[in-house]
């Protein structure tokens, strides 16, 4: 399980025009996070801690009451239980999260294996 391929992990849709990949060990998740136009994760909060980074396009990232539109090369750090909300900017887009710890909701998704 020490090298993955992103194209061998089924994409979950998580909200509407929002698909995640999320391989894991133990005590670190990554989350290759896929927008369509208009693409919205809606305001949440856990207790996870989460950066991230831009992979591709733009996206509006609101962290708690800063908010900001990030573009490819630009990453963020979200404290845990902070307030955050993202949405694609002008098209498509990716970025890639991480969680530590896991988060068990996304993991769940692939209960069968695949992502692990």
């Amino acid at each position: 399980m020490p090298f993955l391929e992103l194209d061998q992990i089924e994409a979950r849709e998580i909200f509407p025009g929002i698909r995640i990949r999320a391989p894991h060990g133990e005590n670190l998740m990554l989350s290759i996070v896929d927008f369509e136009p208009g693409g919205h994760v809606p305001l949440h909060s856990h207790p996870h801690e989460q950066g991230g980074v831009m992979l591709e396009g733009r996206m509006e990232l609101q962290i708690g009451s800063e908010s900001r539109v990030l573009e490819a090369g630009e990453y963020y750090i979200i404290p845990p239980d902070t307030p955050h909300q993202a949405r694609a900017v002008g098209g498509p887009a990716r970025a890639l999260d991480i969680f530590s710890p896991i988060r068990e909701d996304y993991a769940a998704l692939w209960a069968d294996g695949e992502a692990e």
